[in-house]
């Protein structure tokens, strides 16, 4: 295949021309260094590099190319173009949806943060011999208000809690809470829904893309302002700070009063989805509450159990086992001068916290699903891991119970970073000062491994009395490399299992040594073996989903999306999970139009058809 120019065909939009200076901890040869790069319209030329420089102006480009903007939706489903191999005869007939931002920059000067881009949600249709792709904005309250569909012009009103508004009202703009629907999708009891980590998912309709409207199943019901259960909370001067923030967080910056996760769980063996969610004030008081929701393939609610720490924690992903909720608790902490900054607009709201260093060591907290009184049975067991770990997503968790002496081992299998590395105003590398995407904020030089987002192995033991007599954290399988988005097959979740699937790095480019991620691992968590394919060189990966087939484990098949930077284009691939990293391990290869090529998705769901 031919490697086409860089200079992107519309309807992609990068933000207007500006000189942009060498980004900071990116290393440009001096005869390389760009004078007045317009990021509109950068070519080959400008970016090629000779065997004797590393490749640090190939790679801030390949980064930026990887966050462009896509303003076109599909009217009607594109047949992907194949271009190696087949579908096989037993892959089983169903869409994997993969949402995640689509726009970055408006007509008006403004750009946000990944995590504020607009929710765009794209649809693989596999039937027969065919892939269809669909892929359309979801239509959220803010995406109304800051698109013209006349005129195909946006203006962003909204300032996001990562971003700020250089083209539009600046200070005093109290519109934060703007609801992307840019974060997970998820089909369940014959509705599909984008969700996002703060408000109500938005349902979608499955034949066209369409959005129907705010899905408010998971609002729990219920009176948000009594005490929840199962906590140690009391009152006294933290509920009455939280009285005071609710007319504030409520009324002024138009948040609801609990906060969704946009991590969902999926037990298959009991037929249920699993939702959580927290109170809006949590973000910035030093207590948390937590309601977990359990509802049947109907989207009947069958239970609710409520949960109060007394720590101010930010959750995002989450596990269960059989009997068990899991709760990894990273600590944060109010961080008063950027909280300033947030209230007046000068600064995005998530500047108003910071990771919370002042202890050694990191909770787990272990709460029981069932009991005959949910009122008074959901105790939660602490356990304290010897390290600072930051759990960023987890593959699966499960529990064994030892019916000979009533004791209980629980292992979890997560990505995780240090509370170093880990920094909430500058994520992916976006600098909100400037409005740009830095590369080497995800790859500093000289951070240990073992502080970059990596697959690890948690293990607890619980004495029959409930305290732990042991807990360790180690390298999954020994893996030592840059990882995230671990999966499994599904129909294992909350039980034991043998393999878990990650995006991982290569370590290949000296400038992009851990992100973006440019392979899938394949680890086999009793033998400690590993198995990896590679995207390619300039060729990045997103997260794997598993597709089941068969009865074993291993029995089914990846998809994953290939970014193929340097030529603008995105594919779809198909790994065979058996033959993984054979030489016949790639099964088929489809080529989305150039003229659709999306941004990096974030999380996705495979859809099997009934």
């Amino acid at each position: 295949m031919k490697a086409n120019s860089l200079t992107p065909s519309l309807p992609l939009q990068f933000p207007s021309p500006v000189k942009l200076p060498p980004p900071t901890g990116i290393r440009f040869p001096s005869s390389l260094t760009p004078k007045a790069i317009s990021i509109s319209t950068p070519n080959t030329n400008r970016i090629s590099i000779n065997k004797n420089d590393d490749d640090s102006i190939a790679a801030f480009w390949d980064y930026q190319f990887l966050f462009i903007s896509q303003r076109t939706e599909t009217e009607n489903p594109a047949v992907l173009r194949l271009v190696d191999g087949a579908i096989p005869p037993d892959f089983p007939s169903g869409t994997y949806y993969l949402t995640g931002p689509g726009m970055f920059s408006d007509d008006h000067g403004s750009t946000v943060h990944p995590l504020d881009g607009h929710g765009y949600l794209r649809a693989f249709a596999f039937e027969k011999d065919e892939v269809a792709f669909m892929a359309k904005y979801v239509k959220t309250e803010a995406k109304m208000e800051e698109h013209d569909p006349e005129t195909d012009r946006w203006r962003f009103t909204h300032r996001g809690p990562f971003s700020v508004l250089k083209g539009g009202k600046k200070l005093g703009n109290t519109k934060v809470m703007k609801n992307v629907a840019n974060t997970s999708v998820l089909r369940w009891g014959g509705r599909l829904l984008c969700l996002w980590e703060g408000g109500d998912p938005y349902e979608i309709r499955p034949e066209d893309l369409d959005t129907v409207g705010k899905f408010s199943a998971f609002d729990g019901g219920g009176d948000h302002d009594s005490p929840s259960r199962g906590g140690t909370y009391d009152g006294g001067f933290w509920r009455f700070a939280a009285e005071l923030l609710k007319p504030v967080l409520y009324g002024v910056f138009k948040m609801p009063p609990k906060r969704l996760l946009s991590h969902y769980k999926v037990d298959a063996q009991r037929n249920r989805l699993l939702i959580m969610s927290c109170n809006a004030e949590d973000m910035l008081l030093p207590t948390s509450h937590f309601t977990f929701y359990e509802f049947d393939s109907n989207f009947k609610l069958l239970q609710k159990k409520d949960l109060v720490i007394d720590d101010h924690l930010m959750i995002h992903d989450w596990a269960f086992t059989h009997n068990h909720y899991i709760l990894f608790a990273n600590r944060i902490k109010l961080d008063v001068i950027g909280a300033m900054g947030a209230i007046t607009g000068v600064s995005p709201m998530i500047s108003a916290l910071s990771v919370n260093t002042n202890k050694s060591t990191s909770p787990i907290y272990l709460i029981p699903r069932f009991g005959e009184d949910s009122n008074k049975d959901c105790k939660e067991t602490i356990v304290e891991v010897p390290s600072r770990l930051w759990v960023l997503h987890v593959g699966n968790a499960f529990e064994i119970i030892h019916e000979e002496d009533g004791t209980l081992d629980f292992q979890i299998h997560a990505s995780s970073c240090s509370y170093q590395w880990f920094n909430f105003k500058k994520l992916f590398g976006y600098n909100w000062q400037t409005g740009k995407l830095d590369p080497s904020v995800m790859n500093p030089n000289e951070t240990k491994s073992k502080q970059f987002p990596h697959l690890v192995k948690v293990c607890i033991s619980l004495s029959k009395n409930g305290k732990c007599e042991k807990c360790s954290v180690e390298p999954l399988s020994q893996w030592p490399k840059s990882s995230d988005f671990p999966i499994i097959n599904p129909k294992f979740s909350g039980l034991k299992h043998n393999y878990l699937y990650a995006a991982t790095s290569s370590g290949n480019r000296r400038s992009l040594p851990s992100f973006p991620f440019d392979m899938i691992v394949k680890l086999d968590a009793v033998s400690s073996t590993v198995r990896t394919w590679f995207a390619g060189n300039r060729r990045f990966v997103g997260e794997p989903v598993f597709v089941p087939k068969g009865d074993e484990e291993d029995d089914g098949y990846l998809l994953v999306v290939e970014y193929a930077v340097s030529i603008q284009r995105c594919y779809l691939i198909i790994l065979d999970a058996q033959r993984f990293g054979e030489a016949d391990g790639v099964v088929a290869r489809f080529e989305v139009p150039k003229h659709l090529n999306f941004p990096l998705g974030f999380h996705g769901f495979w859809a099997a058809n009934t």
